[in-house]
């Protein structure tokens, strides 16, 4: 008995820090780290955990949402959360996966989104990093330049006040 309950407070603990994850149905591109899928019978908006793509009218935002369409256009998806699953507006929050590859490590590698800590969801940061160091050091999307101008973080705000 004292066995049973053992385990059961074990499994009880591991459980909140495991991967929740679902299959969605990808339905489009909304800007590099935005898409929109079907989970069930509705259309979700769901942001990418831990990333931060430029906007479309910034540059590379162009090349970050095409990337995105690329990487997500006519597939059957895995949404992976974190801690929290929603954020302050309502979209849903996950790493996106296709069946080789996670879609906002991918962008981070490939020079078009930047790595960012929002607690608590922040599982995969050490992870994002590597991928911003694997673009940085091959000179990859806006890091070719050397960076972006502005983080899309900047820029929005630079927007709002215009």
């Amino acid at each position: 008995m004292k066995r049973l309950l053992l385990l059961f407070l074990f499994a009880a603990l591991l459980l909140p820090g495991m991967a929740r994850a679902e299959s969605a149905r990808f339905l489009n591109v909304i800007d590099g780290d935005s898409i929109m899928v079907r989970l069930g019978h509705r259309p979700v908006e769901v942001r990418l955990i831990g990333i931060d793509a430029p906007e479309w009218d910034q540059e590379y935002g162009v090349q970050a949402k095409t990337f995105t369409m690329r990487f997500c256009y006519g597939k059957e998806l895995r949404l992976e959360y974190d801690r929290e699953k929603r954020d302050r507006y309502g979209r849903l929050l996950a790493y996106v996966y296709d069946d080789r590859s996670m879609l906002n490590e991918e962008l981070v590698k490939s020079g078009l989104a930047m790595p960012i800590m929002v607690k608590p969801n922040g599982r995969y940061y050490g992870r994002l990093k590597q991928a911003e160091k694997i673009a940085r050091e091959e000179r990859r999307g806006f890091w070719l330049r050397g960076g972006l101008s502005m983080t899309p973080g900047q820029w929005r705000k630079k927007q709002k006040k215009s």
